[in-house]
């Protein structure tokens, strides 16, 4: 008999009448009929049952008991069956929420894998940010001198605080070995670590230096070129991105996860869309004038008085009443939505203002019901739709774009 064949004589589960069938290994098949065939009788209640069924049988009695156990399927001889799984059809539960990512598991996944496998970009200046060690910096270092052999100082940072004084600092740092100061900027002392040749015949003394400073510079080192405008090279231990002196949190997989209030996005609370003001609401109809009212929500006779103010505000402003909506400069279109201050400061609020003003009322009904004629979605302006804040976006894998969460 071949191995890799499953054998199954006399299946009688279910709808399944003396079934006879040879069924192949590592390949894809596909089990087709009309409704009430056996093909879940086949797939789930033989093939699946017996494979688990005989998994199971390996454990300890022990371990048994905390698994789940099949029943024996009917059928004659099954032979050849490896241990099996099954993913059954569900109807999972929908939210405002739920994503192709959630509602598959898949999301899961993906924020294990960021958390582990994602490379962290560094939002200010774009490089990757990568945990420096004395090795690495060395090759780095020596990639980047090439053929020059040049002669370099390395250091490590040492910050003055009010808690010691700059000459105790000093003469504790001797102490230790380091009497000399490179750079002092900022209460920040560049403390010389050695001075090396960035040469790889002198490589072991590369690296010994770079761990010296590395140690003593908690994960900082810094290697100035004695070259004349060259700049320095900076390293770091941590997630610390060194040309832009920025420190990093080490990720975690609710980062990356939009229920989650660790990653989801501030904004939006995690939903990627934002509710706001529609102005092709507000404004339906370009071709009127602001005299016609061409903002509706003012038309009303509650809010004739916005309409008032606006008409007026206009004429002393100098932006045409009789001009059709759609024919007024981009600037003055702005000065109608945004305005010029606060109601309280006697000059025209905008339109905007209005319904900021709406939204402190919004406990009443009627107000309630004015606000959704003129409201939308709109992806979030500061997660651009990806539902994740801005610390979970600046991770990817192999640069692609981070949205772990769709």
């Amino acid at each position: 008999m071949s191995r890799h064949i499953i054998r199954i004589r006399g299946a009688r589960q279910h709808n399944l009448q003396n079934l006879d069938l040879d069924i192949p290994t590592g390949q894809w098949l596909v089990i087709t009929g009309v409704s009430g065939s056996g093909k879940s009788s086949l797939a789930f209640d033989t093939l699946y049952a017996e494979g688990q069924r005989r998994y199971v049988e390996t454990f300890s009695p022990y371990a048994r008991q905390f698994l789940e156990r099949m029943d024996k399927p009917q059928a004659d001889r099954i032979d050849g069956i490896p241990p099996a799984i099954a993913i059954d059809q569900t109807n999972p539960v929908r939210t405002s929420r739920s994503t192709v990512g959630t509602m598959t598991e898949l999301a899961e996944h993906l924020k294990l894998l960021y958390a582990r496998a994602a490379v962290l970009h560094c939002p200010g200046c774009g490089r990757p940010v990568r945990r420096d060690t004395p090795q690495s910096a060395c090759d780095a270092m020596l990639a980047e001198a090439g053929d020059r052999h040049p002669r370099a100082v390395v250091t490590f940072p040492v910050m003055l605080t009010g808690e010691v004084s700059r000459a105790s600092l000093l003469q504790v740092l001797a102490h230790q070995g380091f009497d000399r100061v490179h750079r002092e900027q900022d209460g920040r002392l560049e403390v010389v670590a050695g001075r090396v040749r960035l040469d790889p015949a002198r490589r072991e003394r590369l690296v010994e230096t770079l761990e010296v400073a590395f140690q003593v510079g908690r994960g900082h080192a810094t290697v100035w070129p004695e070259a004349s405008g060259q700049p320095p090279w900076r390293f770091s231990a941590r997630l610390h991105c060194a040309h832009c002196d920025r420190e990093f949190k080490e990720p975690t997989p609710a980062l990356f996860s939009f229920n989650n209030p660790l990653g989801a996005c501030p904004g939006c609370r995690g939903f990627g869309r934002v509710i706001d003001i529609d102005p092709g609401l507000v404004v339906p109809d370009p071709t009127m004038t602001l005299a016609q009212g061409a903002v509706r929500p003012f038309q009303s006779p509650a809010y004739r008085e916005c309409q008032d103010d606006l008409l007026r505000f206009a004429a002393a402003r100098g932006i045409p009443l009789d001009r059709p909506w759609a024919e007024l400069s981009a600037a003055q279109r702005r000065w109608v939505w945004e305005g010029e201050g606060e109601w309280e400061d006697g000059v025209w609020y905008g339109v905007r203002r209005f319904f900021d003003w709406l939204e402190g009322r919004a406990y009443r009904m009627h107000v309630r019901v004015l606000l959704s004629r003129y409201r939308t979605y709109r992806p979030c302006p500061e997660c651009g739709g990806a539902r994740l804040r801005p610390e979970a976006l600046w991770w990817r894998l192999d640069g692609a774009g981070n949205e772990p969460g769709p």
